[in-house]
């Protein structure tokens, strides 16, 4: 492909008349360049793409884009902003495979996963059309799995795993989209059929600085999207709804002005019961996964597929039919007289969420195992402790992933709030040894949450990733001392 199509769409500075050139590549890590390539320098968050210029140069970079000239004699494309350059460049390369599809994105603190994954099968039930997921826990392209690094993929990847979906024959495809994402323009270029909001709750103000910056990123979903779907019980929701560039639909359990209105929520210990009401009509649904919160996950949903054209009557039938995600409100089986459930919850929010969901269930008492991450936001890290402690009848504190933190230090941060209750609590740093002895601890019609890994199946210790799955960690417990 020739360079100056590669930036048809591209807010230059200055592009020179001779950069038409064919170009064999596009690549923004200089360590990967293949002869031929066009080198796009983005600023990250711990280096600067532009000091890279010269050694993707040496490396046969045919041209570079840049937004400072560069120090050395190379084509080069002068742009406002490289990391929109490079999104458009590739949505260009691969032919705007986002064109071909309906998409819809979900962006919020929590419920996104769910949602994502909730809607790819309400639509492959409805309409037997293969779907496409981008998301925290995974890539799909249909049924094939493939392994997700971050929770929404760098623009040139985004791209990439679109045209793949257009080519295995998708025609939907469904997204998490980061407020990271939003930010760093990882989906410029894309239009949303459907754009999704769930809620938002502490978390990330290590990047974004404060709640307000962080609903603002949020809400650029909603200048891309055809239709706006906001869950308007929600108190920052009125930062969405001031963005929405197309059409909105609500949805709601406490506000009966929603165009979707949850009602006669019936809660049992593995799923849920409520009927919605939508212009005058009342429709009963169900889904197997317990919790309020998987109220507003399920009428996000509804909203959503109804906004797709999908008839309700066949979304009702269609939900129950779908399973819950892996590490979201997870029963685990186990040879036990209690009750285990796995719970991605890593924010002030979620873990009260996940605790409430479960106490109306629970016949004995709510034991509560979390730990929090580190080289991350460290002020969510009391509230956490409180909200674990304020809701459970034990709490027991340990290692998420530590990573280059000391855990110890991250656990003092956490009891400062577990502190601020009367609830009793153990500490034991080590994560595998707290699951065991919590277990050991449980009494019959007790609920234990794992809270914290969910569907990870790693620890991040220092720069280290190693395998610790808690799935495997509550069998071995079982074979070990149960048998």
């Amino acid at each position: 492909m020739k360079m100056n199509n590669l930036l048809e769409n591209v807010p230059a500075i200055h592009v020179p008349e001779y950069l038409n050139m064919e170009i064999s590549g596009i690549c923004y890590d200089s360590r990967k360049i293949s002869p031929g390539d066009v080198f796009v320098a983005i600023r990250g968050f711990e280096t600067d793409g532009h000091k890279y210029i010269e050694a993707a140069v040496k490396a046969g970079a045919a041209c570079v884009v840049c937004e400072r000239s560069p120090d050395i004699r190379a084509p080069y494309a002068l742009v406002e902003d490289s990391r929109a350059a490079l999104a458009l460049m590739s949505a260009v390369w691969f032919g705007y495979p986002a064109r071909k599809l309906k998409i819809v994105g979900v962006t919020g603190t929590n419920g996104k996963t769910t949602v994502t994954s909730l809607l790819k099968c309400v639509i492959e039930q409805c309409t037997k059309a293969k779907v496409g997921l981008i998301g925290t826990s995974g890539n799909m392209i249909g049924e094939q799995h493939i392994p997700a690094i971050h929770t929404t993929p760098e623009s040139f990847e985004m791209q990439k795993l679109l045209a793949m979906m257009v080519d295995a024959g998708c025609t939907y495809a469904i997204m998490e989209v980061s407020s990271h994402a939003l930010v760093l323009d990882r989906v410029r270029g894309i239009e949303f059929e459907v754009g999704v909001y769930t809620n938002l709750s502490q978390d990330h103000l290590d990047f974004h600085g404060t709640m307000e910056a962080y609903a603002e990123a949020k809400s650029k979903l909603f200048a891309l999207s055809k239709h706006s779907v906001i869950n308007i019980d929600d108190a920052y929701a009125s930062v969405m709804l001031e963005k929405a560039a197309g059409s909105v639909f609500s949805y709601a359990i406490d506000n009966d002005s929603a165009d979707l209105v949850g009602k006669n929520v019936k809660q049992l210990s593995d799923r849920i019961y409520f009927c919605a009401l939508m212009i005058g009509s009342l429709v009963r649904f169900e889904l197997p996964i317990p919790g309020l919160f998987s109220v507003y996950n399920a009428l996000a949903v509804v909203s959503s597929a109804f906004l797709l054209g999908l008839d309700i009557k066949q979304i009702s039938e269609a939900l129950p039919m779908c399973e819950g995600v892996k590490g979201r409100a997870e029963v685990v089986s186990a040879p036990a007289d209690f009750t285990i459930i796995i719970d991605y919850a890593h924010t002030p929010d979620a873990l009260e969420k996940i605790i409430s969901a479960v106490r109306d269930g629970a016949q004995g008492k709510v034991i509560t195992l979390f730990g929090c991450g580190g080289d991350r936001d460290s002020t969510k890290r009391p509230l956490m402790g409180e909200m674990a402690a304020k809701h459970s009848d034990f709490v027991v504190v340990t290692s998420d992933n530590p990573r280059t933190e000391a855990p110890g230090a991250i656990i003092s941060d956490i009891i400062k709030g577990v502190q601020q209750t009367k609830t009793p609590y153990e500490v034991i740093e080590n994560r595998k040894e707290a699951i065991f002895w919590t277990l050991e601890s449980a009494k019959p019609g007790d609920v234990v949450i794992l809270a914290g890994k969910g569907h990870e199946d790693y620890q991040i210790i220092g720069k280290d990733k190693i395998r610790f799955d808690e799935r495997e960690v509550v069998a071995e417990y079982f074979e070990k001392y149960k048998t």
